[in-house]
């Protein structure tokens, strides 16, 4: 998920680290699975860059969703690995623990069941309507998790009172029933929930497959060329670029039309060259694609080889510490929240 409206935040200002997470600005809030060892660039470019461009403009929060990822069935010591490697990633990258809240979602249980209490609100056919439910579940069968999955998605966004999810055009359903939801027990139990509001993607947030411009790049492609992760190595990246297919004629321009292939590999020029589609236009004008291909594999290789250099620099210990305290700081402010919900629904409090 990547998504304004302003409502005074009722949470104290709690001290995490050096980075204080007062009553001061909007909050954003988003997570990512970790579902495998590393993202591709499509990945990067459609979330983690925009996060860490948002962390200067909003509170952020963001978290490994380990509760998302086993909707479908996951090994127990790849889980563990992914969350860890891919926690370390998020950090290289360029997000701040001092701007923004990074902790795994399975750290703060009241995700969990606040997902319980807001799916006693949620009718079986909203679910059921939903288009990811629809594709995934021909693919692995109907479980309830899969299900559920929106749900859980709502509770991580409402716990947070949340004023923004930066999402692709795929999850606006799912945010259209996370506002539903917070309505739906605002109108029951008095005001709670802030209503959340979508900040779309730029245009590079989405990014498509290199052997295909018609299917979005993943790592679940069968065919490894498909795709570019952060820690692949310098001469896989070129070689990939490489035989990156491309469309009929010579001209470096952009239309998603008629030129899929061209428009998608500008999109990734764009995204890690910061010029724009008239800029890289004029830049390539009576040039040919092997040089566009060429230069844009050396754009790639520069800003991921910094990347892996962070990457490689930071002990486990650290990037352990860093998501330890972003669960007490994320515990404080959902346990809050959970609270005010399950007194409003009369339920006995013994504290």
């Amino acid at each position: 998920m990547c998504w304004v409206l302003h409502v005074v935040v009722k949470f104290p200002s709690l001290q995490y680290g050096a980075y204080k997470f007062n009553n001061m600005g909007k909050i954003l809030l988003s997570a990512i699975k970790p579902s495998s060892d590393d993202i591709t660039i499509g990945n990067y470019l459609g979330a983690v860059k925009q996060w860490v461009e948002l962390q200067e403009k909003y509170r952020v929060i963001l978290f490994l969703a380990d509760g998302h990822a086993i909707t479908v069935p996951q090994e127990p010591a790849k889980l563990s690995k992914n969350t860890l490697k891919l926690a370390k990633i998020l950090l290289a990258c360029g997000i701040d623990p001092k701007k923004t809240l990074l902790f795994v979602q399975s750290h703060v249980p009241a995700h969990f069941e606040l997902a319980w209490i807001l799916n006693t609100l949620t009718p079986v056919g909203e679910l059921e309507r939903m288009v990811q439910f629809k594709e995934k579940s021909v693919e692995s069968g109907v479980l309830a998790g899969l299900l559920n999955y929106p749900v859980l998605q709502a509770a991580d966004i409402l716990l947070y009172q949340t004023d923004v999810v930066p999402v692709g055009e795929d999850q606006l359903q799912h945010i259209e029933l996370t506002r539903s939801l917070a309505e739906k027990f605002n109108n029951r139990f008095g005001q709670t929930f802030k209503i959340p509001q979508p900040l779309l993607h730029k245009e590079t947030g989405r990014i498509m497959g290199l052997n295909d411009p018609k299917e979005k790049m993943s790592k679940s492609s069968p065919a490894s060329h498909n795709y570019i992760t952060l820690l692949e190595s310098p001469q896989e990246i070129r070689r990939k670029i490489k035989i990156a297919v491309t469309d009929s004629g010579k001209e470096v321009r952009y239309d998603k039309e008629s030129k899929p292939a061209i428009s998608n590999l500008m999109a990734i020029y764009s995204g890690f060259s910061g010029l724009s589609y008239s800029e890289i236009e004029k830049k390539y004008k009576g040039k040919f694609y092997a040089e566009f291909k060429a230069d844009l594999a050396e754009i790639v290789v520069r800003e991921l080889s910094l990347i892996q250099k962070k990457y490689n620099s930071l002990p486990k210990k650290d990037t352990l510490r860093i998501l330890k305290k972003g669960a007490e700081t994320a515990k404080k402010i959902a346990n809050e929240a959970l609270k005010e919900v399950k007194d409003k629904m009369g339920f006995v409090d013994v504290q």
